[in-house]
Order: structure tokens, then C-alpha cells, then sequence
């Protein structure tokens, strides 16, 4: 699947089985806890951390997943491309790499 095609099937979802996109800034809010649920698993799983036993069930890739859908739902609302910008930054980031 690529970003404009995941882009496009959010979308698709919010509007057929969803009920709305939630604000920028409650979906702001979302993506930030999303990604703290991903640095409590890595915390675990790499770190130092023991795991609780709420933690024993959760998998990484789920809870990636978790914010890929956010970040996509704050790009479709906002119109971003994800794929045009991800673009651009490989070509920022390999000019400004180059010796």
C-alpha cells in the first residue's frame, strides 16, 4: 500500500464507517498519546523497563499502526499530501547530505 492509497482508504473510512474526522487538535492530541504508547512498549521491550502485565499483549507494529493512522487523518484533514512531502524531504535530506 502506498501513502496515497492509505490516504485515500482512511478517508474512505472516516466517511463511510466513521463518523467524522476529529479536530487538528484533538487529533494532535490523539497522535501524541499514540506515540507515547509506543515509547512505553519500546521502553519495554529494548529499554529497562519490565513490562506490566497490560503491556504483555500489545505489539509494536499495532501500536505503530496506531500512529500512522493518526498522522494520516491530520494530513487528509489539512490537505498534505503525505507522499508529495515525503518526497520532498528525501530531496532535502540527500542535498543536505551531500558532500
Amino acid at each position: 500500500m502506498t501513502l496515497q492509497e492509505a490516504q485515500r482508504e482512511v478517508d474512505q473510512w472516516i466517511k463511510t464507517t466513521g463518523v467524522r474526522y476529529f479536530s487538528e487538535l484533538t487529533n494532535m492530541a490523539i497522535l501524541t498519546e499514540e506515540v507515547g504508547e509506543v515509547a512505553r512498549l519500546i521502553s519495554r521491550i529494548y529499554g529497562d523497563q519490565s513490562f506490566k502485565e497490560t503491556d504483555n499483549k500489545k505489539k509494536l507494529g499495532d501500536e505503530l499502526a496506531d500512529v500512522l493512522w493518526v498522522l494520516i487523518c491530520i494530513a487528509n484533514q489539512t490537505g498534505v499530501d503525505l507522499t508529495e512531502a515525503a518526497e520532498k524531504k528525501f530531496e532535502k535530506k540527500n542535498q543536505r547530505d551531500t558532500p
